[in-house]
């Protein structure tokens, strides 16, 4: 079995909109979450909040780039990226895929 990948998608905004961001952040996983739920080689899918940097992230986990990038093309996340960016939202682009050199931990 190959490693797994990591996809990060980051987000940054102003400081005047990022708890308008948050919000919708918390809202967006009811329409994210059963597709994505579905897709093949899923391992892990988690979004956070920092208001340090003000940024956000989803996170997720998958057995191989490929099932990853499936992210890529669906149509609801492209949906809500383009609701994020009419709120103030600049997403960082390209959107990262880690593969791991080490790891360590319960989930390890």
């Amino acid at each position: 079995m190959s490693d797994p990948v990591t996809r990060v998608s980051i987000l940054r905004c102003d400081a005047t909109k990022f708890a308008l961001l948050r919000e919708m952040m918390l809202e967006a996983e009811a329409a994210l979450r059963p597709g994505i739920e579905a897709m093949p080689g899923l391992l892990l899918f988690y979004a956070g909040a920092d208001e340090a940097t003000l940024s956000l992230i989803n996170t997720s986990v998958w057995d191989t780039l490929e099932h990853a990038r499936q992210l890529d093309t669906f149509q609801p996340m492209l949906d809500a990226g383009k609701r994020f960016v009419a709120a103030g939202a600049r997403f960082e682009r390209p959107i990262m895929h880690y593969t791991a050199l080490w790891r360590f931990g319960p989930l390890a």
